[in-house]
């Protein structure tokens, strides 16, 4: 595991409404900036500037341009919970229904902005709480995964935790390489070859 960057630590956590408000008013400020600038011209000035608050009041909250990104980042992962995982039904739908649920809701967490999307990619750098974030993501799509394979009448699999972590791992990976830059291959067909190859997969199709 990538060793943590201390750079990257928030100099402040807010503890009334008033500062959550201005760091609230920095991390919008940095999206629109880093995706109309790019990151490299996307400097505190001119994330300050676009929050409407001084450069000493935006250095209060973040140390740097990096640690913004990443906490952007932190927040893109934590909205890419599975919230209607739990709420399939299984008996009802065949086994592509399910994967087509799975990759329908990668797609669904990363239309926003692929420009902003493609930055955090490439750009963003390791801080703890980025670590601690995607470790704790990825256990719960797992474990959310892996529920519904060893519910699912119609997956052959032998190993279901491996499998789960296979399935997971490229379907968000393919998913973000994809949304980044969605002219590349329309969302359809790329929906549509991803559920077909998982499904496959699961079902031990030869």
């Amino acid at each position: 595991m990538p060793s943590a960057d201390r750079r990257l630590q928030p100099r402040r956590k807010p503890r009334q409404v008033r500062a959550e408000l201005t760091r609230e008013r920095i991390l919008t400020a940095a999206a629109h900036v880093f995706a109309e600038y790019g990151y490299a011209a996307g400097t505190t000035n001119r994330i300050a500037e676009h929050a409407r608050i001084s450069i000493g009041s935006l250095y209060q909250y973040y140390p740097n341009k990096d640690a913004i990104l990443g906490e952007l980042l932190v927040r893109h992962i934590d909205r890419g919970v599975w919230t209607q995982a739990d709420q399939l039904d299984l008996s009802a739908g065949s086994l592509e229904t399910t994967v087509r649920a799975l990759v329908r809701d990668a797609i669904d967490n990363h239309r926003d902005d692929p420009q902003l999307l493609r930055i955090m990619i490439e750009e963003a750098s390791l801080s703890q709480e980025l670590i601690d974030t995607v470790d704790r993501h990825g256990k719960k799509r797992n474990e959310q995964v892996r529920d519904l394979l060893s519910r699912h009448p119609d997956v052959r699999v032998q190993d279901l935790d491996t499998a789960a972590e296979l399935i997971v791992f490229t379907v968000e990976l393919n998913t973000h390489r994809l949304m980044a830059d969605p002219r590349k291959v329309p969302v359809e067909t790329f929906e549509n070859e991803l559920v077909d190859m998982v499904t496959r997969y699961l079902r031990g199709d030869q």
